[in-house]
């Protein structure tokens, strides 16, 4: 696995050795980012469930002004700590370790607001529904926050509507989707 683009172009990071973990692969990363380049620069980026650190890094790499990543595995924390020394971006970003809901509690005290919240929770856990349930009332998320959270094709987000919020696009895979879902705005 590698930075696909940015200041960090090419490098290679490390990835936890372990079945708890399923990288983004580079082809998916790639197009992720494609589809959100123009939201990338300037943005603060919540990367929950990070892993590696790959998705949050290359938000980094590609002109994100500062990254949080969210992780409780200690090998996977090890990882992210070491990617982000190798590729030198440690000075934007913030590891915090703790389950992904609970991080939520931590970020609203540090008085964070994020632009872009992406998360790859483990599949077929409905966790991903936990964090949207928790997000919903939460104020880290503002009416322009871009959520995207990869889950298998199977994974339903039929309720994100009683949680204020709307599904504005989904990319489909072989094996997986990302889901773009935003706060559904009031009508005025």
């Amino acid at each position: 696995m590698r930075v696909i683009a940015g200041s960090a172009r090419s490098l290679n990071l490390v990835t936890v050795d372990s079945m708890d973990t399923r990288p983004t692969t580079d082809r998916i990363k790639e197009t992720l980012f494609n589809i959100i380049s123009l939201d990338i620069p300037g943005c603060t980026f919540l990367d929950m469930f990070s892993g590696s650190g790959a998705i949050g890094i290359e938000a980094l790499s590609r002109g994100a002004d500062r990254a949080v990543f969210v992780e409780n595995g200690r090998k996977a924390l090890e990882c992210i700590r070491k990617n982000l020394e190798f590729t030198r971006l440690t000075p934007g970003a913030q590891i915090v370790s703790s389950d992904a809901v609970q991080s939520i509690g931590t970020l609203e005290r540090q008085g964070d607001r994020f632009d872009i919240i992406f998360m790859d929770p483990p599949y077929g856990k409905l966790l991903e529904q936990d964090v949207m349930t928790r997000l919903s009332k939460s104020d880290i998320v503002t009416d322009n926050t871009m959520i995207i959270v990869e889950s298998d094709l199977d994974t339903q987000f039929d309720y994100v509507e009683s949680l204020g919020f709307e599904v504005t696009k989904v990319k489909k895979y072989k094996t997986n989707k990302h889901t773009f879902i935003y706060r559904r705005l009031k009508d005025e």
